[in-house]
């Protein structure tokens, strides 16, 4: 998952509204799913096509994200549980229980979540107060600390971080954790306790980590992400995909697919899931 959320984006997303000042009532929506982690406020003009929106809203006022919700959009918020990127400002708290660095994001380190105090933190302190701001779920990042320190205390530390968002009565999407989600699922007979949604990025797409570039996923990995997602949709769970392409027929192959099992999808051509987004890789409403 892309996480280059700039200090100099940071900054300037405290104060600044659209370039209107609010959001308009009657924004024309015409796409179903964006993805903005990287995007901040100043940026929400650019937003407003999109039905269901994923931004970072720790960045965003509850006042910014009640204007987007009074005009027809549904909000969802990132949310790290497995790392922590150290321009957060609750880093060097932390920091104590880091463990590896994070591949392809050298200002990221994975965290050790079997400890209670940071289980603690990311339910009690981050999550409720991205659900007091008033966004619809969270979009939940890096459960996948688990597929790379693969114990019981990590996964009982996922889980009981996960129970505790559920516990919020919000909605929650994993982003990824097909390690975690599949044994969760294969111990229980069950996902929904810990799980409304599944996003999965790359399913048909591939980044090419040497130059940031884009190229389509080898059968086996797409076959593969495919058998996943659709174990999700047995459960019952939402399904989201996020592809990273500009190539029109990869996207038709994504929209045909999705279509077909009544899945949703955005496909961004920028990695670090800015906008203005790209119309061509959007899903129509």
């Amino acid at each position: 998952m892309t996480k280059e959320r700039t200090i100099s984006i940071l900054c300037a997303a405290a104060c600044i509204m659209t370039a209107s000042g609010c959001v308009k009532e009657n924004n024309g929506i015409k796409y179903e799913y964006g993805v903005f982690i990287g995007a901040g406020p100043e940026n929400i003009d650019d937003m407003l096509a999109y039905k269901k929106l994923v931004i970072d809203a720790q960045y965003y006022s509850a006042d910014e994200i009640a204007q987007l919700k009074e005009s027809g959009h549904t909000v969802y918020s990132y949310i790290d549980l497995g790392s922590v990127e150290n321009f957060r400002p609750y880093y060097d708290r932390f920091e104590k229980y880091t463990l590896d660095v994070y591949e392809n994001w050298e200002d990221e380190k994975w965290v050790d979540v079997s400890q209670e105090e940071w289980q603690t933190f990311v339910v009690d302190e981050l999550a409720v107060s991205m659900v007091d701001k008033g966004v619809d779920g969270l979009f939940v990042d890096n459960t996948d600390v688990y597929y790379h320190y693969k114990t019981d205390e990590i996964f009982d530390g996922v889980t009981a971080i996960l129970k505790g968002f559920k516990a919020l009565d919000t909605y929650v999407i994993i982003n990824g954790g097909d390690c975690y989600v599949k044994e969760y699922a294969g111990r229980n007979d069950s996902i929904s306790e810990v799980m409304d949604a599944e996003n999965q990025e790359t399913v048909f797409s591939r980044i090419i980590w040497e130059d940031e570039s884009f190229s389509s996923n080898e059968d086996t990995e797409r076959e593969y992400f495919q058998q996943y997602v659709e174990l999700v949709d047995s459960y019952g769970g939402d399904v989201y995909l996020l592809e990273y392409t500009t190539d029109n027929d990869l996207i038709d192959d994504i929209d045909n697919y999705c279509d077909e099992h009544g899945f949703s999808y955005y496909a961004s051509d920028k990695l670090e899931l800015t906008v203005p987004a790209p119309k061509d890789g959007s899903q129509r409403i």
